[in-house]
């Protein structure tokens, strides 16, 4: 019970920053706690960086930790939103499930997704985080990129999830080179056997790109080989993709 109420008595220490910055006193007068408890409170919180301390002063206030946070968390929430419409319609007009997704870090997590139409499908992946160059979203994000942050992720191996997985560096920078000139990129077996994926990018009114939208579902339905889709169909499903991002982009910077 007392990690519980050190819990409680944490977040009431964060509301009540919430409302400005303020010292040890003030805080513990907000929330009605000693002097004492409130000081290690705020230690402990600004250890993890919740909280800090204004320079050359004795006030907190909200850390960049939760700034942080709460900034990929509405920003998420808002393109959620906007995406969903054109998920759904995506995912009729390609038979395939359509999902949408950010970067954080060098990963890919996935926050929504619409699912296929067809019986024989692919899981839901939403909530799920997967190395960048493993799928067709995180060749998108990573195509992106400034060159120091591409060399920093494939200075390291890379994680190998099939045969069919890419890890030569040189191979992936040839694979960033082709999603700039084409505005959408593949994968095929690669973060998993039989299932393949074509992502474009949500780009805000800057030109970052904020987020992908993708399609993916099993390889045999796609364009290549032993699948049932011709070439003419590789190009309608990048035109359905690139569309579905383009919507979502503008709908994001009409919403600010």
């Amino acid at each position: 019970m007392s990690r519980v109420q050190s819990i409680e008595r944490a977040f009431a220490v964060l509301a009540a920053l919430g409302d400005g910055p303020a010292g040890v006193t003030e805080v513990a007068e907000r929330v009605r706690l000693p002097k004492s408890t409130v000081a290690r409170l705020l230690a402990a919180l600004a250890a993890e960086g919740a909280v800090e301390q204004i320079q050359d002063g004795t006030d907190y206030r909200i850390g960049e930790l939760l700034v942080g946070l709460a900034s990929r968390s509405v920003p998420a929430r808002s393109l959620i939103a906007l995406a969903r419409p054109h998920l759904v319609e995506l995912a009729e007009a390609t038979g395939e499930a359509a999902g949408l997704s950010i970067a954080d870090g060098f990963l890919v997590h996935y926050i929504d997704q619409e699912d296929s139409p067809h019986p024989v499908g692919v899981r839901d992946w939403t909530g799920t985080r997967l190395p960048m160059h493993a799928v067709s979203s995180g060749v998108v994000f990573l195509a992106s990129m400034a060159p120091a942050d591409v060399d920093r992720l494939l200075a390291s191996p890379l994680e190998r999830f099939t045969d069919g997985t890419i890890t030569d560096p040189e191979r992936i920078r040839e694979r960033l080179r082709r999603a700039r000139l084409e505005g959408v990129a593949w994968t095929r077996d690669e973060v998993a056997e039989g299932i393949s994926s074509v992502a474009a990018a949500v780009a805000s009114e800057a030109g970052e790109v904020i987020g992908a939208v993708h399609v993916h579902g099993p390889s045999y339905r796609f364009p290549g080989p032993d699948g049932v889709a011709a070439e003419g169909d590789r190009e309608r499903i990048e035109r359905l993709v690139v569309t579905a991002a383009a919507r979502v982009s503008r709908g994001m910077r009409r919403a600010g």
